[in-house]
């Protein structure tokens, strides 16, 4: 009876990806033959549909790669390159990772901070609160080169100014989130607390901070993969020489729609690797305080 529940749960996600796959080589098939097809006729040779079909998952520089061509890809930059070569996706990778964790950090802290105090103080919360919407209405691409510009001419370079345009994007969530948990304590709960006298910082550790933890965990979820697309944009402003977003434009430089295809799919396996790490930090914290979700 379990072996058929698994097999029932596995079976739309396999039927979605075998779906997926199936469009994916159709569009190839589509785009790259009409590139094949152009290609030929400006050479004025001759040309047939089976030999366009045949020929359509092979061409060097296709306008879409077919699955097994980002497969291999993939295999060639990940499994048969050393780490430490600039031609290796896990050596990109571990280059964004390291800004996105920074910035992830100090977008977390920055925002738990201004939650506390637009909490706290109904001035903060009149003052900040538009500001921080406002702030995320600015393109990210926009916004990018002025941070980079601006703190190379502080001599600040590096890996910080990537992780400040991540923090950039990854704050919000957090704020949000933790506004919402710190007010969700329950008002009997808060009214107890006022009984027995208790302190603001009291009331904060022992209710407001309790009830804010759920929420606090799924606005990191969201925030840790802003943060990951802030790391892989804020590569392409500042010309860096690694990371997957260098490793996106040279790839569009040159032409080399499958090296492009190998690193989304890369920033999409790590993005997904690091919401399973927050969600595991999750599932301990709200084991070890006994399952509950909500204080």
């Amino acid at each position: 009876m379990k072996n058929l529940n698994i097999g029932a749960s596995w079976l739309p996600l396999a039927s979605m990806i075998l779906a997926i796959i199936s469009i994916w080589y159709l569009a190839a098939l589509i785009m790259n033959g009409n590139q094949l097809i152009n290609q030929l006729e400006r050479k004025k040779q001759q040309w047939s549909y089976s030999q366009v079909a045949s020929e359509a998952y092979q061409v060097k520089r296709p306008m879409l790669p077919a699955p097994h061509q980002v497969a291999l890809e993939l295999k060639k930059s990940v499994f048969d390159t050393s780490v430490s070569s600039k031609r290796s996706l896990v050596h990109h990778s571990l280059i964004t990772l390291n800004s996105t964790m920074l910035g992830f950090f100090l977008g977390s802290v920055v925002g738990i901070v201004i939650a506390i105090g637009i909490v706290h103080n109904k001035t903060l919360e009149a003052s900040l609160m538009p500001w921080i919407i406002a702030s995320q209405t600015i393109p990210i691409l926009a916004i990018a080169p002025i941070i980079v510009v601006v703190l190379g001419a502080l001599n600040i370079t590096g890996v910080l100014p990537k992780a400040v345009i991540s923090m950039y994007l990854s704050f919000f969530p957090v704020t949000i989130g933790m506004v919402k948990g710190l007010r969700a304590s329950d008002t009997l709960h808060v009214e107890l607390m006022r009984t027995y006298n208790a302190s603001a910082l009291q009331t904060f550790w022992k209710l407001r901070w309790y009830s804010a933890q759920p929420y606090l965990f799924a606005s990191l979820k969201v925030a840790i993969a802003a943060a990951l697309v802030g790391a892989i944009v804020a590569e392409l402003p500042t010309g860096a020489q690694g990371g997957l977003g260098s490793r996106l434009l040279s790839g569009s430089y040159y032409g080399q729609t499958q090296q492009i295809w190998a690193a989304l799919i890369m920033a999409a396996l790590l993005g997904s690797l690091l919401v399973w790490i927050v969600n595991l930090a999750e599932t301990a914290l709200l084991k070890r305080r006994g399952g509950l979700s909500n204080a």
